[in-house]
């Protein structure tokens, strides 16, 4: 049976939709698996906020702390934000859906965009020395260093991000 929680966000001010979280747990004792839903309005003022709740839910499943305060915070934010800004385009009428899947095993993080997608094979490797003073694919190049394994559907507008457990 599906919760769903909603917390006024920064951005409901603002006339945009508040966060709204739905967790799912498996009804069989012998998966223990839990599924996160977060749908956030295109709006960089919610990022902080979406990170915390998706956070605070993996560190109460089983996440190691500092994995969840340093790996997850950092690569979901810099995944939440590239969706937001380059695939959005900042524009208000569109969202970013967060999926976290918690298993046994570990953690996946979907997180889909409503852009048109990319190819990541051709964001430059920021640390090519003419690229240093570059500002793109930096974010990218975090979450690789971050997770332990992404993954990019074939339209380029979801990244999956995975978290093994120790």
């Amino acid at each position: 049976m599906p919760t769903q929680l909603s917390r006024p966000s920064p951005a409901s001010d603002a006339g945009l939709a508040p966060l709204r979280l739905c967790l799912r747990r498996d009804a069989r004792p012998e998966t223990r698996a839990i599924e996160i839903s977060l749908r956030v309005p295109t709006d960089l003022e919610v990022v902080e906020e979406a990170v915390d709740l998706i956070a605070r839910h993996c560190l109460a499943s089983g996440l190691p702390a500092r994995t969840a305060r340093f790996n997850l915070r950092v690569a979901l934010a810099e995944a939440l934000a590239n969706a937001i800004i380059y695939g959005n385009r900042l524009d208000p009428q569109k969202f970013v859906d967060v999926r976290v899947a918690i298993t046994p095993s570990g953690f996946t993080l979907h997180v889909c965009d409503q852009g048109d997608g990319f190819d990541p094979d051709r964001v430059p490797d920021p640390t090519r020395p003419e690229r240093l003073e570059q500002p793109d694919g930096r974010g990218l190049f975090l979450i690789r260093k971050l997770v332990d394994e992404v993954r990019f559907n074939e339209r380029g507008n979801t990244i999956c991000m995975v978290l093994r457990r120790a």
